[in-house]
């Protein structure tokens, strides 16, 4: 009844895989440019103070927070949120990360498109991610007698899958206006560059694979729902 064919189990595990393999590469990275100290001596928080600085952004404020990659923009309270080891650190990783953020308020302050798009969706996943897997769940179950419910679950999933894939072009945005400024105002030397570039290309790639993931759990579900009469 839920449909669980050789291919689409073949593609679920590879994205799983995947998504493992990433995340474990990624972590390795960090890992290794968190000792990677910077020449500048500058932390995380100066980095990302100095880059709202420099781009005339004077109404956002770096703040600590707890935890391990809790590091964010909030747009609503225009603060740049970095975990306690990113604010406090100085060395590659916590500048590429600091700068990462920062580039978000950047896209902020001159209106990006992308970010706008992302902003406006964010009520909607907040309101379907309460709901979602519930009604999926009951859709599934239910899907002879009443088959509308799993349209309208796939309709919700549907939404959240476009939040993942915009949030594609606001990553990678974010990244290289980072990695410009860092570059063009010198911040880091060659090596510390690179690492920073490193670190953030792993990071960016997170969101390819959930983006994947998202797309292929959606068409999942869209199969389902087609062949309901099968």
């Amino acid at each position: 009844m839920l449909g669980f064919s050789l291919p689409s189990m073949i593609l679920m595990g590879g994205i799983m895989l995947a998504s493992w393999l990433v995340s474990s590469r990624l972590k390795s990275k960090f890992e290794k440019y968190s000792k990677l100290h910077l020449q500048n001596g500058m932390s995380g928080q100066e980095i990302a103070e100095k880059m709202l600085a420099d781009h005339g952004i004077r109404d956002v404020r770096v703040i600590s927070v707890a935890g391990q990659l809790t590091d964010h923009y909030n747009p609503v309270d225009k603060t740049v949120n970095l975990s306690e080891a990113v604010f406090n650190q100085r060395n590659a990783a916590a500048a590429a990360v600091a700068a990462h953020e920062c580039g978000h308020a950047v896209q902020h302050a001159t209106a990006y498109s992308w970010l706008t798009l992302r902003s406006q969706l964010v009520p909607v996943v907040n309101i379907a991610s309460t709901y979602m897997q519930w009604i999926l769940l009951a859709g599934i179950l239910m899907i002879n007698s009443f088959p509308s419910l799993l349209l309208i679950g796939i309709v919700i999933f549907a939404a959240t899958t476009l939040f993942s894939i915009v949030t594609l072009p606001v990553e990678y945005d974010a990244s290289n206006r980072a990695l410009a400024w860092l570059e063009n105002k010198r911040m880091l030397n060659q090596q510390e560059h690179a690492g920073a570039k490193d670190a953030l290309k792993w990071a960016a790639r997170t969101y390819v694979v959930a983006a994947l993931g998202s797309i292929a759990t959606l068409m999942y579900y869209i199969s389902i729902y087609m062949g309901r009469r099968d």
